[in-house]
């Protein structure tokens, strides 16, 4: 029995992973859209602008470390959770949905976090921005052209940083809040039939107390009664 508990701790510790990651997605678009009535998406204003949201705006720093440890903790959470839907021995086809979307999560909130990585246009997001830029450019095939489509095609400037500033606030954002919804509906869903598979289960064992059926056995029977 230990291990039928286990699994449906780690299962349920799933619904959980997702509930935190959706409210960050929230705070990361909350204290986004905040940012975005004072950033200026330019390659000398982006500089000067976060800078003023840190010195002279109230509560600006607050609300720039809150935007920071929101998409810093999702790529934490979803990557995570992958691990324990995985440990859950979640495999079943009625999984697909959970396992599609968490997927593409993770590599959205990775998205997220690479996007911005210009955005603050200091030394390091542009030198370490400009060697990714070296990486893309050798992809077989496409990696000028996804090169240029990053940077606008005349090197790392206000093109570039309003590119990735739209790919960052728009496109990405709003992917993630849109997985993070059918994400979390699907375990949502899930929790539910874990009810009646774990109502079923003590059904089962009930019955085979007096024959020789194992615990795991008894788990498969009610999980196929389903």
């Amino acid at each position: 029995m230990r291990t039928i508990e286990y699994r449906f701790a780690l299962q349920r510790s799933a619904t959980v992973l997702a509930v935190a990651a959706f409210s960050l997605v929230i705070l990361a678009g909350v204290t986004g859209i905040l940012l975005s009535f004072y950033y200026e998406p330019t390659a000398g204003g982006a500089f000067t602008s976060l800078r003023r949201i840190t010195e002279m705006i109230p509560s600006g720093v607050l609300i720039r470390s809150l935007h920071d440890l929101a998409g810093n903790g999702l790529i934490v959470i979803a990557l995570l959770q992958i691990v324990v839907m995985f440990l859950g021995r979640q495999f079943r086809p009625s999984w697909i949905a959970a396992w599609i979307s968490g997927i593409f999560y993770a590599l959205v909130a990775i998205g997220l976090s690479w996007t911005a990585i210009i955005l603050d246009w200091d030394q390091v997001g542009y030198w370490r921005y400009k060697v990714e830029l070296k990486t893309i450019e050798i992809i077989p095939l496409i990696g000028s052209y996804l090169r240029d489509i990053l940077t606008g095609g005349n090197g790392v400037n206000s093109i570039t940083v309003q590119h990735m500033y739209t790919l960052h606030s728009y496109v990405l954002s709003g992917v993630a809040i849109v997985l993070s919804v059918i994400h979390l509906g699907a375990l949502i869903y899930q929790e539910q039939e874990r009810r009646q598979v774990r109502t079923r289960l003590n059904t089962v064992v009930s019955r085979a107390a007096g024959l020789s059926v194992t615990e795991e056995e008894a788990s498969e029977q009610a999980e196929a009664s389903v």
